[in-house]
């Protein structure tokens, strides 16, 4: 059964894994998008991660379905892949899909996300569209484009690289929505500026990973080697913290 936080202003939070995903449960979040590779924008994560975060949810799933980093033009093969993983979410009861894809010149793949939204729609999955919105040409005629479509809600930064710098634009994508569809806003929002996004834009919803680093469990730590480019250590995790959510949706709703 599906629990409603019962706050003014509800919170999904963006998990890395299964772990994280039940730390936002247990915080107060009203929904998950699922996720691996935060640190590029977020891709489609395993079958594992949905399948065990569905065993340990009763909030809502949502799965994001990104096949990779970079641009959201897709080639026919990764239009493909984008399918097949909405079908591994019906199959695993999942609750809900986050896509998004653009044509060339910035604007909406209406058509490629129109079929998106249908077949995840008649196995009842709901549908957000993600962050590819903030990389469109023209943000209030997407918005058209996507009520049009038919998804849920969008999510958000006001076209800049984080919610707060893209504040005035998200206020007035609310007004223009009028209730049409949920604008929920997301990156780079914590405890300390949620308050501030919440008053000024009139959201209802609001987006964050809410991490933490935690130290693994290694006693013999190989100093000498790093497995990939942009890490600082290998020995550490960035995991939902329990207390963040809790303080973000306190903040939230003050």
């Amino acid at each position: 059964m599906t629990t409603e936080y019962s706050h003014k202003v509800n919170l999904e939070v963006c998990a890395n894994s299964a772990q994280s995903a039940i730390a936002a449960q247990d915080g107060g979040a009203i929904r998950v998008e699922l996720c691996e590779n935060l640190a590029e924008g977020g891709t489609t994560p395993s079958a594992g991660q949905i399948l065990l975060a569905r065993k340990h949810l009763h909030i809502k799933l949502y799965v994001l379905i990104r096949p990779r980093r970079g641009d959201f033009l897709y080639n026919d093969l990764e239009y493909e892949i984008m399918q097949a993983d909405i079908r591994n979410c019906v199959e695993a009861g999942c609750d809900g899909v986050v896509i998004g894809m653009l044509k060339a010149d910035g604007s909406i793949d209406k058509e490629r996300c129109a079929e998106l939204v249908r077949f995840a729609k008649q196995w009842g999955l709901g549908v957000t569209f993600h962050r590819a919105f903030d990389m469109c040409n023209d943000h209030f005629k997407a918005l058209e484009d996507i009520i049009e479509i038919g998804c849920e809600r969008i999510l958000t930064s006001g076209g800049k690289t984080t919610a707060m710098e893209g504040a005035s634009t998200i206020a007035h994508l609310v007004e223009r929505a009028a209730g049409r569809i949920s604008i929920m806003a997301g990156s780079g929002v914590t405890e300390g500026n949620v308050a501030d996004l919440v008053h000024y834009t009139n959201i209802t919803e609001v987006h964050s990973s809410a991490r933490a680093k935690v130290q693994g469990g290694m006693q013999y730590k190989n100093d000498h080697i790093l497995m990939s480019e942009g890490m600082s250590d290998e020995f550490s995790l960035d995991l939902t913290s329990v207390e963040r959510v809790k303080k973000i949706l306190e903040e939230a709703n003050k």
